[in-house]
């Protein structure tokens, strides 16, 4: 299905299901197909379609804005690294009384520049805005008249070629990268104080209530793209713990039953009352059309005997846990003990592998039932 839409698109831009991107004339990107920035290996990159128009106009207006904002990210990079290793000597401002030294590094540093130090700063890049470096529509974007060789006042300029042509796509492309470079340093900053900051810093994070918990494993420690605990909600927190435990369990049994009945069946009958014997239940999910209700209903009223009754936990604080030791053959129900276990990090280790192994089992029995339904 998907490969027969694709074909139909790919058919009816190109003229064939195969076809080249050459042979579609009529799209409007071919407008800015070959403009600086067009490079591998992602080639013209547009997904939001905001060029798909062909305006010209708006395209040159939006890759100025692009340059600006590189131009700045640049700067605004190196101007996080350098003061790491070197600051002006003397005042920043002689009426404050506030030394060049005594400005810290990243987003502190707004607190302590003086509101007259910030007004000098926006006249400034009004000025440089304004000013100097003007919007000219007769030349490319980012090309001003005053600007030479690295944006340098009236100075040398580079001669039209492939050389220049590569050097300006180089300012592209670092320009880009330096924009993800400085969002990532003001995220960095502004979580731990440090643009290099150490995750340890970040002690406001609500995930510290969690990041020492069972299951937290390399390579990618606490998991959760989602954000589901990002509240800070210990109890809520457990009620899912203990929930991927019993959810892990069950995927263990399920996929050690989907391989077991290969290779060995019970003898004897299934449902004496129905004629069914063991051997006749086909294994997988083609066993659900041969059981019989009743013994579904039996399924069912031992799984929750089972839930409401046998598995009472034991400590809230330990999720999963319902008094039944190794392997969880114990039963305080029935009146049978088991031996917990004894050694703290044996126990933590162990139980590290049962989360694991039951992340695993769940992700198996997905896979066992998808390729059953599939091919039988």
């Amino acid at each position: 299905m998907m490969a027969i839409i694709g074909m139909f698109f790919q058919d009816g831009l190109t003229g064939s299901a195969w076809g080249d991107w050459a042979n579609y004339t009529a799209s409007p990107l071919r407008a800015f197909e070959n403009e600086l920035g067009v490079q591998a290996p992602l080639g013209f990159f547009d997904p939001f379609g905001m060029t798909k128009d062909g305006d010209m106009e708006a395209f040159k207006r939006r890759r100025s804005t692009e340059l600006k904002n590189g131009r700045v990210a640049m700067l605004a990079t190196m101007g996080y690294i350098v003061p790491e290793y070197f600051r002006f000597p003397g005042y920043c401002s002689p009426s404050e009384g506030v030394k060049f030294a005594d400005i810290p590094n990243g987003l502190a540093a707004i607190s302590k520049v003086p509101a007259a130090g910030w007004t000098q700063w926006f006249l400034f890049l009004g000025l440089i805005e304004k000013g100097l470096y003007t919007f000219d529509p007769t030349r490319a974007p980012g090309d001003y008249k005053n600007a030479g060789v690295l944006g340098v006042p009236n100075g040398s300029t580079m001669t039209p070629g492939e050389g220049r042509n590569r050097k300006l796509n180089s300012e592209l492309a670092n320009g880009r990268l330096a924009m993800m470079a400085i969002i990532g340093m003001f995220f960095q900053d502004g979580l731990t104080g440090s643009a290099w900051g150490d995750w340890s810093n970040y002690t406001d994070s609500p995930l510290r209530a969690f990041e020492n918990e069972l299951g937290v494993q390399a390579p990618v420690g606490y998991f959760d793209p989602m954000g589901m605990s990002k509240d800070g909600d210990l109890k809520t927190f457990r009620r899912r713990r203990e929930s991927e435990l019993k959810n892990g369990r069950v995927a263990m049994f399920a996929t050690i039953g989907y391989m077991v009945p290969e290779y060995f069946k019970f003898p004897g009958y299934l449902a004496p009352s129905s004629n069914l014997k063991f051997a006749d239940v086909p294994n997988g999910i083609a066993a659900i059309t041969k059981v019989p209700a009743e013994g579904w209903l039996q399924w069912v009223a031992l799984c929750g005997c089972y839930e409401f009754c046998v598995n009472t936990p034991v400590d809230p604080a330990d999720p999963g846990n319902y008094g039944k030791g190794k392997f969880g053959y114990g039963n305080m129900v029935l009146g049978i003990t088991a031996e917990p276990m004894q050694d703290p990090e044996g126990r933590k280790r162990a139980l590290n592998s049962e989360l694991a192994n039951g992340r695993l089992a769940m992700m198996a029995i997905l896979g066992l039932w998808v390729q059953d339904g599939l091919f039988g």
